[in-house]
């Protein structure tokens, strides 16, 4: 395959990141990455971050752009990058690589986007809700943009496609399940990163944490997804940033009624839910202060019992994810930490590894310092414990890679 420049662009409820590979053959090189963050971030009182680096003379990046400009909405913050992109030093991209949490049940391949795959991905919004209307809405203005440009969607949910019935089947109606309501994960990106770094000696049994604002566990065997925390959407699972995780249906069955009191209609209750459940929880509804990790490690070390208790039951939870993906994997090989939390926090690594010494797990707590990349295991652990940074936008650029190589062979 000839060398060809792709594109990649990465959504969040509030930020949208890009970066830009130079691809050839099975080499892959960083040439640019970039983020314009706090989108909409009480519009015009607080300004947003707008920052763009370079890869070509120093491998940790060289700072193009570093602004504070004022993004009160996705057209604004869209704008940005796409006046960017079409100014040198960026090259035209050859191909688009869009990640995307979920495509809904009928959407679970990776593939060539067109208008009407968005239509229909758009149709399961409510699979993954702070993230897939600003997906969408990337998908839609890039491809006016690029129109001559081949776009792709690439899927987290694709790594998890294959679980086991008894993993993806949830227990409910069948009328239900014929709706496609079912366990697809998140994430994936992520773990297939993982996956491929560790090539070619995965270990059979690995579990996967990455930890972040959004954070989930995967039970992986033999290099494939057998069970992961999150559900149909990434509310459920262990607790993150704002989100519940998993939790006692007949809780979500109060507050509804509560809310059906006072609210103007059935979908208004519905969406006030979805806001508590999805922006409200988590590490910042019991903390009532923050769902960031190191503002939370700063008011624990001031006495704040809330931030404490708030970190525990992240920690817990986890733990208890842990121990249970070790008995559906008959054992553990290699714990792997990836995502922000997951690489730079030393702290919550020992808190989730305390008490797991009896299923093989032992950090050695010097090693366990590290940030980035690194083997935090103690001699004595029968399991492997290490910390690996994602890479999830390499992830896509190899999907689109396959892809391109596909549709042009099928041309042929």
């Amino acid at each position: 395959m000839a060398t060809l420049p792709v594109l990649v662009l990465n959504s969040g409820s509030s930020s949208i990141k890009f970066s830009v590979y130079e691809a050839a053959g099975s080499e892959r090189r960083k040439l640019f990455e970039g983020e314009v963050e706090d989108i909409g971030a009480n519009a015009r009182e607080n300004r947003g971050k707008f920052w763009i680096k370079s890869y070509a003379q120093d491998a940790n990046g060289t700072k193009l752009v570093d602004e504070a400009p004022v993004v009160p909405d996705l057209d604004a913050g869209f704008a940005l990058i796409a006046k960017a992109l079409k100014q040198p030093p960026f090259p035209p991209p050859a191909a688009i690589g869009h990640r995307m949490v979920c495509g809904g049940p009928t959407v679970t391949e990776n593939q060539r986007l067109t208008p009407e795959l968005i239509d229909e991905m758009e149709r399961y919004t409510a699979f993954a809700p702070l993230h897939t209307p600003v997906a969408i809405y990337i998908m839609r203005q890039v491809l006016r943009e690029f129109p001559d440009v081949p776009n792709f969607v690439c899927l987290d949910s694709y790594f998890h496609r294959n679980l086991r019935p008894v993993a993806r089947q949830l227990p409910i109606p069948e009328a239900y399940s014929a709706m496609g309501i079912r366990r697809f994960g998140a994430h994936g990106l992520s773990c297939e990163s993982i996956v491929a770094h560790l090539q070619p000696y995965v270990p059979a049994r690995l579990i996967v944490a990455h930890l972040g604002n959004g954070a989930s566990i995967s039970a992986i065997l033999d290099g494939q997804s057998i069970d992961t925390s999150m559900g149909l959407t990434p509310t459920g699972g262990i607790i993150s940033g704002s989100r519940t995780g998993d939790i006692d249906p007949g809780v979500l069955l109060y507050i509804l009624r509560d809310l059906a009191g006072r609210a103007t209609s059935t979908v208004d209750a519905a969406n006030q839910l979805e806001k508590i459940v999805n922006k409200q929880s988590g590490l910042l509804g019991v903390s009532k202060l923050t769902n960031d990790m190191r503002s939370l490690r700063r008011a624990i070390a001031e006495g704040n019992a809330d931030a404490r208790l708030a970190v525990d039951e992240f920690t817990y939870s986890i733990r208890k994810f842990i121990g249970s993906y070790v008995a559906v994997l008959g054992g553990l090989d290699m714990l792997v930490f990836t995502g922000g939390i997951g690489e730079n926090d030393s702290a919550t690594r020992a808190e989730i590894c305390a008490g797991l010494e009896p299923l093989g797990i032992l950090l050695d707590p010097t090693l366990n310092q590290a940030r980035g990349e690194a083997k935090i295991s103690a001699s004595g652990s029968s399991a492997t414990v290490l910390v690996i940074p994602p890479a999830e936008d390499l992830m896509i650029v190899n999907h689109v890679c396959r892809l391109l190589k596909e549709q042009l062979e099928t041309q042929q």
